[in-house]
């Protein structure tokens, strides 16, 4: 069957830059998948996707005009309800066929099979295949109803009187096969062969001779650049190649790769050209300038290569490529000055009041309408940060301080402007009033994700604000009744609970707390004393054990990519101290590889079962009780091996406290082989289910063994 490639182009106004990259892949997909399930598109059509400023389109480069005939079966409905008492064909097989368009069918023609209940009929045989003519308006709309479209316009079409519903407002539309149009019509747009090139360049209409003539008329005619990868790369090399001979750098930061995205979505024409400001504006922070030039302008900053500090340079990436781009400078270089300007005007401004002062006027700001003000909460951060650097032996007094500062800049103008500034700006603020160094750190890092270095006492500072902040917050959101739900955290709730999970890893390998030692700092340690900085009542009494739950289940969740599984459910079976899990959860896992560990796991699930019922009304074990040799020898067992595992326990050795167990591999199966534990004498009964329970004990001290049982 003959095979060609296959354009569809929609040209509209512009779309929105951050969501065109998945416009275009979400068009040219949808297109293709629902032509493929008509068996329409060549196993060997490759799938291209172009997307500018102005345009979605798709090439496939192998589709059949028509697809080849395709076999069916329908089941249609039992024998005994299709077919009457002398196999004729009863009213309801025949609305049934009518309904199909098979109303002529010959009723000798349909088999009988079992469907694994009763006898059906089924319809079978062989259909023309779909033909493309026929088929593409379908594919097309079925793409643009699967559009990810941000936010949905709807628009009236040239009659004045049909609306329709779109991104944007298209203007044309191409639909070829070849060189041959295929007749649709799409948001009111009959398909034809004519585009538009570049809006400045070539406004005028392009007329696309084939679909395998697309980009290169419209790179050669339009001065259009179609493919969205391509642009991309095309405006990378350029401005790499721009960096390197200014000798510059536009950074490793990944807002860079998130520029370049952008700017690729609001350019046809790339070019690069070089803009300056006054070396004056380096006085302000170059956090910044930074901000502004990507936020507002969409420029490159451009950075020393030695020491990362921002030059007086920036990159332009500009829609329209000239030999002399002056003009386009000069009208950047005059756009970008004001609001330099601004940002020193603020900075300055700024620091004519010290930090400190700025903590008050947050008692105007609300947090949240249940939890109360800024105000409130740095209250709370307060007292959780001096509670923590009490547990962890830190400075309690720069602790406090660090809180006391830490949402002060929020009522700055700077962060009025730029509030993804928070923190870096109270940060400059507290290092011009002359704030301990601890403290200014503690105010730079604190909204970063997780913490990502060893945690000293030299660094204990930073770490205590960055989990204070989470604790208090990730404590009375949850507490509120704003959990998250689905994929739906609007609190960042997730993130709050990885950050401390962050937190307790770096404190242990920084050696603030140690493997060895529960504490000084745990986990519901410290939910327990956010939850009562909050007022009696304001949050729900189960706040603490959900909020602990929720944060277990993000380590499980992080774990179970590393280790067993079931090495990582027998650990947190107990909930242990967060910074003992991850020894506990690698000496399980290679305890489960010891040949003592399945008939051990299997044992300690069978004494919980047992246990279950008359744990609650067993005494200690009596001696004179023990009369078989092999309870005497499990007794024995368990008397030499506890005080060994709790010399490896209290010295962090978990796999030194498993291989102990492992020891009582043998009393334990000949406990079972040879002693009914359910005796009939109730005091026998109590005083082995007793033993058991020593046992039993003395198996779940680093793990619940029983979860490595099959």
């Amino acid at each position: 069957m003959t095979t060609r490639a296959l354009l569809v182009e929609l040209f509209t106004e512009e779309l929105p830059p951050k969501a065109l990259e998945r416009l275009g892949q979400a068009f040219a997909q949808g297109v293709h998948d629902a032509l493929a399930q008509l068996h329409l598109v060549a196993p060997d059509s490759v799938t291209e996707a172009f997307a500018t400023p102005r345009r979605l389109a798709v090439r496939l480069t192998a589709v059949r005009g028509e697809a080849p005939p395709q076999a069916y079966a329908e089941k249609l409905m039992p024998v005994k309800v299709g077919l009457d008492a002398s196999g004729a064909p009863t009213p309801a097989l025949q609305k049934k066929l009518a309904a199909r368009g098979w109303a002529d069918l010959d009723i000798s023609t349909l088999s009988r099979e079992s469907d694994g209940k009763q006898d059906v009929l089924v319809a079978r045989g062989t259909a023309p295949g779909a033909s493309l003519g026929g088929s593409l308006q379908a594919a097309i709309e079925a793409a643009i109803a699967a559009l990810p479209i941000p936010k949905v316009m709807r628009y009236q079409l040239a009659d004045g009187l049909t609306s329709v519903r779109f991104v944007r407002p298209a203007h044309a539309l191409i639909a070829l096969w070849g060189d041959e149009v295929i007749p649709v019509e799409i948001l009111g747009l009959a398909s034809g062969r004519t585009t538009h090139g570049h809006r400045f360049l070539h406004p005028q209409a392009i007329a696309i001779e084939t679909a395998s003539s697309y980009e290169a008329q419209l790179a050669g005619m339009g001065h259009v650049v179609a493919s969205f990868d391509e642009r991309r790369a095309r405006i990378d090399a350029l401005l790499q190649a721009e960096a390197r001979r200014l000798d510059a750098t536009l950074g490793d930061d990944p807002a860079v790769a998130a520029l370049l995205d952008e700017v690729t979505a609001l350019v046809e024409a790339p070019a690069v050209y070089v803009g300056t400001f006054e070396p004056r504006f380096l006085q302000v922070p170059q956090e910044c300038l930074i901000l502004t030039m990507r936020l507002n302008q969409k420029y490159f900053p451009l950075f020393d290569p030695k020491t990362g500090a921002l030059t007086h340079r920036f990159l332009i990436v500009s829609n329209m490529p000239t030999t002399d781009p002056a003009a386009i400078i000069q009208g950047n270089e005059r756009v970008v000055r004001p609001r330099l300007a601004d940002a020193q005007f603020f900075f300055d401004t700024d620091r004519k009041t010290p930090l400190a002062q700025r903590v008050e006027p947050l008692a105007s700001i609300v947090y949240h309408n249940k939890l109360g003000t800024q105000l409130q909460r740095v209250q709370r951060v307060r007292t959780i940060a001096a509670w923590l650097a009490h547990a962890l032996g830190a400075d309690v007094a720069l602790a406090e301080r660090a809180a006391f500062l830490c949402k002060a800049d929020l009522s700055t103008n700077m962060v009025g402007e730029f509030p993804e500034l928070q923190g870096v700006m109270g940060a400059y603020y507290a290092q011009g009033d002359a704030e301990p160094a601890e403290v200014v750190q503690a105010l730079a890092g604190q909204y970063r994700i997780r913490l990502e270095a060893p945690v000293t006492a030299a660094s204990a500072i930073p770490a205590i604000l960055f989990m204070a902040d989470r604790a208090e917050s990730i404590v009375g959101i949850w507490g509120i009744g704003l959990a998250p739900t689905g994929e739906r955290d609007p609190f960042g709730l997730r993130r709050a609970a990885l950050g401390l999970l962050s937190a307790f890893e770096q404190l242990t390998a920084g050696g603030m707390l140690r493997v060895q030692e529960p504490g000084p700092l745990t986990l519901e340690g410290l939910l327990e004393a956010a939850a009562r900085t909050f007022d009696a009542g304001q949050l729900a009494g189960t706040t603490v054990a959900e909020v602990q739950a929720f944060i277990y289940e993000r380590l499980r969740n992080q774990l179970i990519q590393l280790y067993d599984r079931s090495a990582v459910e027998a650990v947190l079976a107990l909930a242990p101290p967060l910074h003992q899990v991850l020894a506990r959860v690698q000496a399980v896992q290679a305890f489960a590889q010891s040949p003592q560990a399945l008939s051990l796991a299997a044992a300690n699930k069978r004494i919980g079962n047992l246990l279950k019922k008359a744990e609650d009304t067993l005494d200690g074990v009596d001696p004179s009780l023990l009369v078989e040799p092999a309870e005497l020898a499990l007794a024995q067992a368990i008397e030499r091996l506890a005080p060994v595992a709790a010399s490896c326990m209290e010295q962090g050795d978990f796999g030194a406290a498993l291989a102990a167990l492992a020891q009582a591999r043998d009393p334990v199966d000949a406990f079972f082989n040879d002693i009914m534990v359910m005796a009939d004498d109730p005091a026998v009964r109590n005083n082995r289910l007793a033993l058991l329970s020593q046992l039993h004990g003395l198996m779940n001290q680093v793990a619940d063994i029983s979860r490595l049982a099959a």
